[in-house]
């Protein structure tokens, strides 16, 4: 099968790491489903953008902090390009910088609730759609983690980076249960990199604060993160799943 034939959904795809990832997969030949929140605006300028370059890519509304429309996001992608053959999984929030005896029980529901719900419901419809056992072609998913995983973000965001341990996990776990059924999974997890997601955790500065501390003295950019994704997801790591590739300049 060509790559022009194959059919990527990027959940959170409209910005950051996500919108990097739809420019990159519509060059590579993907027809792109590009997942957006509630900026449409953002979500119709790449889509644009994408035709414009000669790609094929459509925008689909969807939280994925609620099940009706995670379903309904998949099941645009099925009335639109009639199949799934690589997914994304990038949606994701973080929160304003806060220890976590600050914390309240609404802001971790809410954390949990789009980080790891979200993203465990978004890998079992892409399984339901890729996987051999469900009568699939099999297919490749990558998770977006976060080197906080494993550094724990003290003093900023415990929780999110808690939410990131899980969808470690989680890209382990999944591997081994439909590596015999045509699926790879596997995760990035980013370090420092320079998009928007640090304003909307009211952080705007964070990168131009810290970079000097980074062992590259400089954060990621989105698109050097989406190149490991598109990696990933091709045939060239056809014999990898179940692995956490650091994106994260040797943080």
């Amino acid at each position: 099968m060509s790559e022009t034939q194959k059919v990527l959904l990027v959940t959170g795809g409209s910005r950051g790491i996500g919108a990097a990832v739809c420019r990159q997969a519509s060059k590579a030949g993907y027809r792109v489903a590009i997942n957006y929140a509630s900026n449409q605006a953002a979500a119709d300028a790449l889509v644009a953008e994408i035709k414009a370059g000669g790609g094929q890519a459509f925008a689909v509304k969807g939280d994925v902090g609620g099940e009706a429309d995670i379903l309904t996001i998949f099941e645009t992608v099925d009335r639109t390009y009639g199949r799934l053959d690589a997914f994304v999984n990038n949606a994701g929030i973080v929160d304003a910088k806060a220890r976590v005896d600050e914390m309240s029980a609404a802001r971790l529901e809410r954390m949990m609730r789009i980080n790891v719900v979200g993203s465990i419901l978004c890998a079992r419809e892409a399984v339901k759609r890729m996987s051999t056992r469900h009568g699939g072609p099999g297919g490749s998913i990558v998770n977006l983690s976060s080197a906080a995983a494993v550094l724990g973000a003290p003093d900023n965001y415990v929780d999110y980076a808690a939410s990131k341990g899980a969808i470690d996990t989680l890209t382990v776990g999944l591997a081994r249960e439909v590596a015999a059924e045509g699926v790879r999974v596997n995760a990035v997890r980013p370090g420092i990199i320079d998009t928007d997601i640090h304003a909307s955790g009211g952080q705007p500065d964070r990168v131009a604060l810290i970079q000097g501390t980074l062992p590259m003295k400089r954060a990621g950019t989105a698109d050097e993160v989406a190149a490991a994704i598109l990696y990933l997801l091709s045939d060239a790591a056809s014999y990898t799943t179940g692995a956490i590739l650091n994106v994260s300049g040797g943080r």
